[in-house]
């Protein structure tokens, strides 16, 4: 028997930090889990825990460190966690971190966005994946179960037909997603908050501006914006599900139904993913 490959570490370990300036206070909140890959054979073989970090350190770890690491960009405390890991474990020869982030908007009492108060926002998530290992460290961010949709600029048509085809051909129908989107950096921005707020920018704009054949050109399109939008990123990756919105016949009831009452449907759905890298990649 060999042990092929392994890895363990700690999920979930949510830390909240809030940043009191005099003006108004910072939230921040993140879900963490640290994974560790390197010589740690002998403690699935051999019962031998003496190269184990345990997985509460690691716990503990996180929320250390976010006291002086976690700031406005999740990625920057991931890369801090992978070093520190690498730097004080000599057995450890790769760290992935996985950061999910909690979006709080602020309050509007009387018109004006409160100091301290927040509105715990819609369903979409940040994220990123650190990769670090000794003499090299890769940043993916992203976003997940981001739900866009747009009313027009959407059709279907020229797909092949055969016996258990149903759907009609459309050039205007509902448009509606729930985005996962993540994208490699191949360079260090300046900022990559400002740098993901740029990507996801140009992908929406696509989504909003331009005629949608197919979910499968919409990805496409969006991936080239991104890409072009951000020279530092490497490779984006796509998943659209295809959220159906179905239009409702009215005749029973004597109405017509001029493309404007719909059933949304959430299940079964289209699934759409695609990776789009750079011609050198």
């Amino acid at each position: 028997m060999k042990l092929r490959h392994q890895q363990y570490g700690k999920a979930r370990v949510r830390v909240m930090k809030v940043t009191r300036r005099a003006k108004q206070h910072e939230l921040k909140e993140v879900e963490v889990s640290v994974m560790l890959e390197g010589d740690f054979t002998k403690s699935y073989t051999d019962g031998d825990n003496s190269a184990v970090v345990p997985t509460d350190t690691m716990k503990n770890t996180v929320n250390a460190l976010a006291k002086k690491h976690l700031g406005a960009e999740i990625e920057t405390f991931g890369l801090s966690l992978g070093g520190h890991f690498l730097k004080r474990y000599a057995q450890v020869r790769q760290v992935t971190i996985q950061l999910t982030e909690r979006l709080w908007q602020r309050m509007p009492v009387n018109g004006r966005p409160n100091r301290h108060s927040f509105i715990g926002s819609a369903k979409e998530q940040p994220f990123a994946k650190v990769v670090c290992s000794r003499g090299r460290a890769v940043v993916e961010s992203g976003i997940q179960d981001l739900l866009i949709l747009k009313t027009t600029e959407s059709g279907f048509e020229g797909f092949p037909r055969c016996e258990f085809t149903t759907l009609p051909e459309t050039k205007d129908r509902i448009m509606a997603t729930n985005l996962a989107a993540s994208w490699v950096y191949e360079r260090t921005p300046a900022s990559y908050a400002k740098a993901n707020a740029k990507i996801l920018a140009a992908m929406l704009k696509v989504f909003a501006t331009q005629y949608s054949p197919s979910v499968q050109t919409t990805l496409y399109q969006m991936a080239e914006a991104a890409l072009r939008a951000v020279p530092q990123i490497s490779r984006v990756n796509l998943k659209m599900p295809n959220k159906h919105c179905l239009l409702i016949n009215l005749a029973p009831f004597g109405l017509e139904n001029e493309n404007e009452i719909f059933v949304p449907t959430d299940e079964p759905h289209g699934q759409i993913e695609a990776t789009v890298t750079r011609d050198w990649k």
